[in-house]
C-alpha cells in the first residue's frame, strides 16, 4: 500500500527512493524490472507531456492559396486564350496582319500572369497583385482589339436591348471551361463570336476585381510574408518561454517533493531503528 501511495510520481530522484524504500521494509519486487518499470513510466509521461506542449502553431508562414486551375477566373482566361486563337485562325489573315499576333498574346498573356500570380501567392502578395493587375491590363488590351474588329467591319456591338444579348449572358455567367464553347467556336459568325468573347473578357474582368478586393483586405489584416513570419517567430519565442517557466515551476515542486519525500523515509528508518 506504501509503494502505491507514491508510484505515479514524476521524478527520477523519488523513484530511487522509493526502490530503497521499498528494499527497507523487504517488498518482494526484483530490482532490475522494478528500476525499468520506474524509468519506462517517467520517460513515456515525460516525452509525451513535452511533445504535446512544444507543437508548433497550426498557422503558418506561408499563404494558402487555392489551385489556380479551381478559379473561375483562370478558367475563363483559359477559354478566351483558346478561342482567340480560333478567332484569328478564322477570321483574320495567317500572314501580314500583326494584330493576330498581338491579340494571341495578349490573350496568353491575360491567362499565364494568372498562373504565376498565383503560384507566387504562397510567399508574396505584392507579386501576385501585380501580376494579377498585368492579366487585367492583357484582358482590356484584348478587349479593344475584339471592339476594333467590330467597329472597322461594321458589326453590331450587342447591348442589353439586343434581342440575343441576354441568352449570351447568362451562358458566360454559367460556363467556364473552354470545352462549354469549343462546340460553337466553328460556327459562330464573327459577330457573334466577338460580342461572346468581349462578354468573357468582361465577365473575368469582373471575377478578378472581386478577386482582388478580397485580396487587399486579407493584406491589410494579416499583413504579407514578412509580417507573418515575424508572428511565427515571435509565437515560437512565446511558447517556448511559457514552457520554460512552467518546468521551472515544476522542477521547483519536484525537489520539494523530493526533500518531504526523503523526510518521509529518514522518519521511518528511525523508527524501524527502535524496534
Amino acid at each position: 500500500m506504501l509503494f502505491r501511495r507514491f508510484e505515479w510520481h514524476k521524478d527520477t530522484n523519488i523513484f530511487l527512493i522509493l526502490n530503497g524504500y521499498c528494499q527497507t521494509f523487504d517488498l518482494q519486487f526484483r530490482r532490475t524490472n522494478f528500476n525499468n518499470y520506474l524509468c519506462r513510466t517517467y520517460v513515456t509521461s515525460t516525452m509525451n507531456r513535452q511533445k504535446d506542449e512544444t507543437q508548433p502553431s497550426k498557422e503558418g508562414i506561408l499563404r494558402q492559396s487555392v489551385p489556380y486551375t479551381e478559379l473561375f477566373f483562370y478558367q475563363k482566361a483559359d477559354a478566351i486564350y483558346r478561342l482567340t486563337y480560333i478567332f484569328c485562325q478564322r477570321f483574320l489573315p495567317k500572314y501580314g496582319d500583326r494584330t493576330v499576333d498581338q491579340m494571341v498574346q495578349a490573350a496568353r498573356s491575360g491567362k499565364q500572369n494568372i498562373v504565376e500570380g498565383i503560384e507566387d501567392s504562397n510567399t508574396s502578395t505584392e507579386m501576385e497583385l501585380k501580376l494579377l493587375n498585368v492579366s487585367r491590363s492583357s484582358l482590356q488590351e484584348l478587349r479593344e482589339d475584339y471592339n476594333d474588329f467590330l467597329h472597322t467591319r461594321g458589326l453590331a456591338r450587342w447591348t442589353s436591348e439586343h434581342h440575343r444579348y441576354d441568352a449570351m449572358l447568362g451562358f458566360c455567367k454559367r460556363h467556364n471551361k473552354a470545352e462549354d464553347y469549343l462546340s460553337y467556336a466553328n460556327r459562330w459568325t464573327a459577330e457573334e463570336f466577338c460580342n461572346t468573347l468581349l462578354t468573357l473578357c468582361h465577365i473575368t474582368d469582373k471575377m478578378m476585381c472581386n478577386y482582388l478586393a478580397r485580396l487587399e483586405k486579407q493584406f491589410v489584416e494579416q499583413g504579407g510574408i514578412k509580417e507573418r513570419m515575424h508572428a511565427a517567430r515571435t509565437g515560437y519565442r512565446k511558447e517556448q518561454d511559457e514552457l520554460l517557466k512552467r518546468l521551472q515551476t515544476e522542477n521547483i515542486q519536484l525537489k520539494e517533493e523530493v526533500k518531504r519525500l526523503q523526510a518521509e523515509v529518514k522518519r521511518l528508518q528511525e523508527r524501524l531503528a527502535q524496534r
